[in-house]
């Protein structure tokens, strides 16, 4: 009988055993089999053609994760309003955002520098979408820019992935400008501060929607209107507005991708470089698709379909000046504000 009982006793422990590593031996692999599904929205439209690569990103990041991360992709506003993505992300509704950082300017002062103040991004000689994406890539990376930028929306609940450029600013006009005389008193619609650098300038600043610049445009109500390449390649903004202003601008025209942070720390180390690669790649493939638009624009030229516009020496020196005082006046806003012009000004002082 005892020994009866004690085989009973050692297959009762036996069998326990064999439970407990069936149950929590597996943990890891299936720890390790967890499918992330995540959201990402632009705050640009179907059509838009930085919005439309997103889908690169989202492939590219479930071919690195093998297929454990798994990415839909929505316009503006399909799921909220452009300027509800930056709350939905943080509380969770989306995973991440697309946009470019102005739009967060009021919440994040440092968002208005991030996303270029006039003349920052400004590079000496002629480089290409590639050469400028990558100069200012490298600036944010290695400057301390980027742990920055990651300091301050991370006290919004949101991780900052990666830079992007959808290549140099585009300013189109009605009215062709070769001096700072012939800008005063036109009325430019702009980008968060650069409303106030014109504004500087002798001319009028205005925020208005770009998706109603083309009428604008051309009904007279605003005289020059700015945004990426595609104001020519996708808004045909030059039937209306065929002068393109050279100078006072800058050379690329940085995005980003922000993140729920939550969400971000809950992945593994392995994921979370599939992450930063998918957001790599897809930097490299947006300056590929960029570069292609430029050179459509300069087939334009050759047509006279767009006119090239430069302002002379004299009136580039002014916007000069004036962006200097408008960097001293953002960087009053906050503390981090400050920080990033002075990267930036130390940053310039490198460049050849």
């Amino acid at each position: 009988m005892k020994t009866k009982k004690k085989f009973l006793l050692s297959s009762v422990i036996l069998l326990v055993v064999a439970l407990v590593v069936l149950t929590f031996g597996n943990l890891p692999a299936a720890a390790a089999d967890k499918i992330y599904r995540m959201k990402i929205q632009s705050a640009y439209p179907r059509g838009d053609l930085s919005m439309e690569l997103l889908k690169d990103f989202a492939a590219s990041a479930d071919k690195r994760s093998k297929g454990r991360i798994k990415i839909q992709v929505f316009a503006d506003p399909e799921l909220v309003p452009g300027e509800q993505l930056f709350e939905a992300t943080k509380k969770g509704t989306l995973t991440m955002l697309h946009a470019v950082a102005a739009m967060w300017g009021g919440i994040v002062p440092v968002g208005e520098v991030e996303f270029g103040l006039p003349y920052a991004y400004n590079l000496p000689g002629e480089p290409d979408v590639y050469q400028a994406g990558e100069t200012i890539r490298s600036f944010f990376l290695e400057t301390g820019f980027t742990d920055l930028l990651r300091k301050e929306y991370a006290k919004q609940g949101l991780y900052w992935l990666d830079v992007h450029s959808y290549g140099p600013i585009f300013t189109m006009s009605t009215k062709k400008i070769t001096t700072c005389n012939d800008m005063q008193g036109l009325k430019f619609r702009v980008e968060g501060s650069w409303a106030d650098y014109y504004n500087m300038l002798g001319a009028r600043g205005t925020n208005i929607s770009g998706m109603e610049a083309y009428m604008g445009l051309k009904l007279g109500t605003i005289d020059a209107s700015q945004w990426d390449v595609s104001a020519v390649t996708g808004l045909k903004w030059h039937e209306v507005a065929p002068y393109r202003l050279l100078g006072g601008q800058n050379d690329v025209v940085p995005g980003h991708i922000l993140m729920n942070m939550k969400t971000w720390n809950s992945l593994p180390d392995d994921l979370k470089q599939a992450m930063a690669g998918a957001a790599e790649e897809y930097f490299h493939a947006l300056n590929k698709i960029y570069d292609g638009e430029l050179k459509k624009v300069a087939e334009l030229v050759k047509a006279g379909k767009v006119i090239n516009s430069p302002i002379d020496e004299a009136c580039d020196k002014k916007h000069e000046q004036a962006a200097l005082q408008l960097w001293e006046k953002i960087a009053q806003r906050d503390a981090a504000a400050a920080q990033a012009i002075g990267i930036i000004k130390d940053w310039r002082k490198t460049l050849k």
